[in-house]
């Protein structure tokens, strides 16, 4: 399957990642990861949105923080989680679109 981070639907399609561009070592911080402006139909929906981590130094990655999946016409994909690290890496978004397939976002964060 191919996946998607530009194009002319990338803007409703493509995950939004909001989270601090650096932490401290074992400090908390709240990650909001959502899609903005995409219909939410029984024909044309968010089916799921997974989020990952990729840490630095780790000799297994990435880690799979969390999956959330969306029923049409009842949810707006978004999910919002606290999470600490100790090392420096990037999360990773995918969202998947019953119409367009699956799209994805990175954002580095450094400790």
């Amino acid at each position: 399957m191919e996946v998607y981070s530009e194009g002319e639907k990338a803007k409703n399609h493509k995950p939004i990642i909001e989270c601090p561009d650096s932490v401290k070592a074992g400090e908390e911080f709240e990650v909001r990861v959502y899609v903005s402006g995409h219909p939410s139909r029984v024909d044309h929906f968010i089916g799921y949105l997974d989020v990952y981590f990729y840490e630095e130094g780790r000799e297994f990655n990435p880690v799979k923080i969390l999956r959330a999946e969306f029923a049409p016409e009842y949810v707006s994909p978004e999910v919002r989680f606290r999470m600490k690290l100790e090392r420096s890496g990037t999360i990773f978004a995918l969202t998947y679109c019953n119409k367009h397939g699956l799209w994805e976002n990175s954002k580095r964060i450094e400790i």
